[in-house]
C-alpha cells in the first residue's frame, strides 16, 4: 500500500510557472495520501489549466495554495492540517504573494466547517465531488479572501470524473495512476473511506480505454491500474464487464509498456482474471491484495467474513496459476478483540506465505465506524509492539528473497539518471511499484545513451535492505 505523504505536485511536460499563459492565475499544487487522490488532483489542475491558470509552479511564487488532502487515519489528517498551516504561514508572509489557501479532498468532504475552525485563514474548500469547481472555487477564493468559501456536497460521494486533458499527471517518473473506479462496495468494519468516497462506481471500459491510449501516446511506459478495490471492477455494471475483460482491452493496445494492479481484495481474486494476468504480454504478475489480518475470528470481527475461505490459500492459487507471480499483503493489527493466540495465527500465517512485499498497520479507532466502539480495544503499545513482530518477521524473509534474486536477469524501467557523473541510476523492475513502495533498482555502468522510460535488461549484482542493485547485460549483437 501506497504509503501517506505530502509531496508537491508539477504536472509532466510542464514547467513550473509554465502551465498557461491567459491569466488566470499562478496555483500551487500539494498533493497528500495515495495515488487515488493524485489521481483526483490531476483532475482539478487539468481544469484549472483550462480555464487559464498556470499550475505546478513553486509555493513561494503562487498566487494560490491548494492542499488535497486525506483523511483515512488519525496521523493522514494530522498530516494534512501540517500542510495547510505551512500554507496558511506562506499567505501571510508578506514576502510571498499568494493571497489564498483552498482545501481540497477527504478532509473537507469528511469534517467539512472543522477545517475552519482548526485553520480559520483557510478561504475555501472543496469537497471530492466538486473537482470539476475548483476554477469557479479558486478565482472566487482570490478575489475575496478570508470569504471561507464551502464548495463540499453534503453526503457520501457519487460522481466520477475524467481529467480534461487525460495524459496529463503529476507522477515524477515515466508511469502514470488509472484510476478505474470510485468508491468501495465493502464494509470493512475498520474502514472510513466508504462513508467519505461512496459505494462503488466503476469508469467505462471505453473511456479507460482512451485515457490509456492517451498516456501511452504521450510516452508514460507503466500504467498503474488503481481503485479502491480493482477487482470489484464492473461489479456495478450488472453486464458481464470485468478486471479482467477490461485487462485484455488494454493488453492489445500497442507499444512497449507495463500494467500493474494496486489494491485487490482476496475474494474477487478469480481464476479469469489470474488466467488473464498469465496470458497478457503487458501485466506484470504482481498482486496488491490486503489480507488485512489470518485469523478467522479476527477476520470476522473485521467485517470480512467472505475473505475467511480465500486467504490461507490465496498465495498457493496465485503462484500455480500465474508463473513467477510478486505478492505484496497489507495487515492490521491490534483490532478490538485480538488475542496472543489471534496475533500468533498472524505470524505463522506470513512466515510460511512469505510474502515479497508486505506492509502492517496498528489499527486506529476511526470517528463513524463499526470498529472504533467495539468492545476488546487492544492497548496501542501492544498494537505497536505486535506491528514491530510481523515487521521484523517481514525484513528476514524479505532479505532472503532478496538474496535469492542476486544473480537473476530483470527488466528494469528507467526513472531517474544519477545525480552525479558516474553514479546509479534509479529504476524499477516488475516487482517493485512506484513511489517507493517496494524499494527501486539501482543501475550503475550505463551507457551515456540511456534516458528515462527505457526499459533495460539487466543482472542483479547484490541489494541493500530493500533496494536492488543491477548492471545491464551485454547487448546483444545482430
Amino acid at each position: 500500500m501506497a504509503s501517506v505523504g505530502k509531496r508537491k505536485a508539477s504536472p509532466r511536460g510542464v514547467a513550473e510557472g509554465g502551465g498557461s499563459s491567459r491569466g488566470g492565475g499562478k496555483i500551487a499544487l500539494v498533493s497528500l495520501g495515495c495515488p487515488k487522490n493524485l489521481v483526483d488532483l490531476q483532475v482539478v489542475a487539468s481544469a484549472l489549466r483550462g480555464a487559464g491558470f498556470d499550475v505546478g509552479v513553486p509555493e513561494g511564487e503562487a498566487d494560490a495554495i491548494l492542499v488535497n488532502t486525506c483523511a483515512f487515519i488519525e496521523s493522514a489528517r494530522q498530516e494534512a492540517l501540517d500542510a495547510i498551516e505551512e500554507a496558511c504561514a506562506r499567505k501571510a508572509d508578506p514576502r510571498c504573494p499568494c493571497r489564498a489557501v483552498i482545501v481540497s479532498g477527504c478532509l473537507p468532504q469528511r469534517y467539512r466547517g472543522a477545517v475552519f475552525e482548526a485553520c480559520p485563514e483557510v478561504d475555501a474548500v472543496l469537497g471530492v465531488d466538486d473537482l470539476d469547481a475548483a476554477p469557479d472555487v479558486v478565482r472566487r477564493a482570490l478575489d475575496a479572501p478570508g470569504s471561507a468559501l464551502d464548495a463540499v456536497s453534503p453526503g457520501r460521494s457519487r460522481k466520477l470524473f475524467t481529467a480534461r486533458e487525460p495524459w496529463f499527471v503529476l507522477t515524477p517518473g515515466p508511469y502514470a495512476y488509472l484510476k478505474i473506479g470510485e468508491g468501495c462496495r465493502h464494509a470493512c468494519a475498520f474502514c472510513a473511506i466508504p462513508g467519505i468516497r461512496g459505494r462503488l462506481r466503476s469508469r467505462p471500459a471505453d473511456a479507460l480505454v482512451a485515457e490509456a491510449e492517451a498516456l501511452l501516446g504521450n510516452g508514460i511506459k507503466e500504467l498503474d491500474v488503481i481503485a479502491q478495490d480493482v477487482t470489484s471492477y464492473g461489479m456495478d455494471f450488472r453486464d458481464g464487464t470485468t478486471l479482467a475483460s477490461l485487462l485484455r482491452r488494454l493488453d492489445a493496445l500497442p507499444g512497449r509498456f507495463r500494467i500493474r494492479l494496486l489494491y485487490g481484495h482476496p475474494a474477487r481474486c478469480t481464476d479469469e482474471l489470474l488466467d488473464t494476468v498469465a496470458a497478457s504480454r503487458h501485466v506484470v504478475p504482481y498482486f496488491d491484495i490486503p489480507v488485512q489480518h489470518a485469523s478467522p475470528a479476527v477476520l470476522r470481527a473485521m467485517d470480512r467474513r467472505d475473505t475467511v475461505a480465500f486467504v490461507p490459500d490465496m498465495a498457493r492459487r496465485i503462484r500455480e496459476r500465474v508463473p513467477g507471480a510478486v505478492l505484496r499483503t497489507t495487515c492490521l493489527v491490534g483490532f478490538p478483540g485480538e488475542t496472543r493466540k489471534d496475533f500468533e495465527a498472524l505470524l505463522a500465517y506470513v512466515a510460511e506465505t512469505r510474502f515479497d512485499h508486505l506492509g502492517a498497520f496498528v489499527f486506529s479507532p476511526e470517528e463513524g465506524t463499526k470498529a472504533a466502539s467495539m468492545p476488546g480495544q487492544v492497548p496501542e503499545r501492544t498494537a505497536r509492539r505486535r506491528r514491530d513482530r510481523l515487521m521484523q518477521l517481514q525484513a528476514g524473509i524479505v532479505a532472503e528473497t532478496l538474496d535469492h534474486l542476486v544473480g537473476s536477469e530483470e527488466t528494469v524501467l528507467l526513472e531517474t539518471p544519477p545525480a552525479r557523473r558516474g553514479g546509479a541510476w534509479t529504476g524499477r523492475c516488475a516487482r517493485q511499484a512506484p513511489d517507493d513502495i517496494d524499494g527501486v533498482t539501482r543501475v550503475r555502468d550505463l551507457p551515456a545513451t540511456a534516458k528515462v522510460g527505457d526499459f533495460v535488461r539487466c543482472r542483479v549484482v547484490g541489494h541493500t535492505d530493500y533496494d536492488l542493485l543491477a548492471k545491464p547485460l551485454p547487448a546483444i549483437q545482430p
